[in-house]
């Protein structure tokens, strides 16, 4: 790898008439994301520009948004993304259900750090002044990235969070939705598991089953996307990812994060994933549903 080779490769490609978008996809999907940040310093000393300004000014649409946050540090995309979520022309809740259901303590600690110095505000504030009631609350125990991670399994306490699950839920009228949230949010992911299993034992149903009848809405969409990430976080994207894609229409922002943010985490688990839950490759989905360099670059990201 060579981060000036590839800078002058770029230059190129946007240099003169026209652009040579296939010079730039196969640029940039080649490279992980530490050395694209490297080609960003490297393109700015040797050629005195700036690569995410030439990118924009020569690429546009989903096309754009691909490259641009391939572009960008893996937190700095979730800090944009979650900006996006909040301060957009209305609130995109899955969104910020998505990233914060699914990053670890330490990634939600530096995703915190990140966008209070981009913004001047703190993430819970701007998540407190833009939602409401308890899924507010949900959201702002995930953003504190305070979740056990440890992963010691108390049978006693497994055994009473379990109960107390059934009696917040199933077995009262109406729903004690803190009850969910505190054990939900806050335990680590063996003994929620295993929580899990005692439960169905005591409701005779799923924890998922139980939530989807006690809750609705985007409270509702919150606590499935944490237990399914717990159960299996590529199972959980690769979901997100079908349901950008199926029907009419494409949700292509959550088709673009899932894709750029995962694509060098876990995208090959995601893609088995899909093929198991689904019955057609990931690959096959895209291809389907996406045309032009958009397409091309997602099926880069998305290999085989």
């Amino acid at each position: 790898f060579s981060a000036e080779q590839e800078a002058q490769a770029l230059r190129k490609a946007m240099k003169g008439f026209g652009t040579d978008e296939d010079a730039i996809i196969e640029s940039l999907t080649k490279l992980n994301v530490s050395q694209r940040q490297q080609v960003l310093i490297t393109y700015k000393s040797t050629i005195g520009r700036d690569l995410i300004d030439d990118l924009k000014s020569e690429l546009s649409g989903n096309f754009e948004r691909v490259i641009i946050g391939l572009m960008t540090p893996t937190t700095m995309y979730d800090v944009h993304e979650l900006r996006r979520a909040l301060k957009g022309a209305g609130t995109d809740e899955g969104c910020l259900i998505e990233i914060l259901a699914s990053r670890t303590n330490a990634e939600i600690r530096h995703i915190n750090e990140n966008y209070k110095l981009q913004y001047g505000s703190t993430l819970e504030d701007d998540i407190v002044s833009d939602t409401s009631s308890m899924f507010r609350r949900v959201l702002v125990s995930l953003a504190t990235g305070n979740r056990d991670e440890g992963t010691f399994v108390d049978e006693a306490l497994a055994q009473q969070d379990a109960q107390c699950l059934y009696e917040a839920g199933e077995k009262k009228w109406g729903t004690d939705e803190v009850q969910f949230m505190s054990i939900l949010c806050t335990r680590n992911r063996c003994h929620l598991l295993r929580v899990f299993d005692v439960y169905r034992g005591i409701a005779n149903k799923d924890i998922t089953e139980s939530i989807k009848s006690e809750m609705s809405g985007d409270l509702e969409d919150a606590l499935l996307a944490v237990v399914k990430c717990l159960r299996n976080k590529p199972a959980y994207f690769a979901e997100r990812l079908y349901k950008s894609m199926k029907g009419l229409g494409t949700d292509d922002s959550t088709l673009i994060r899932v894709m750029v943010s995962r694509s060098e985490i876990d995208m090959l688990y995601i893609r088995r994933e899909f093929l198991t839950m689904y019955g057609k490759s990931l690959h096959s989905f895209i291809k389907g549903d996406c045309s032009g360099d958009y397409r091309k670059v997602l099926l880069r990201l998305c290999g085989g």
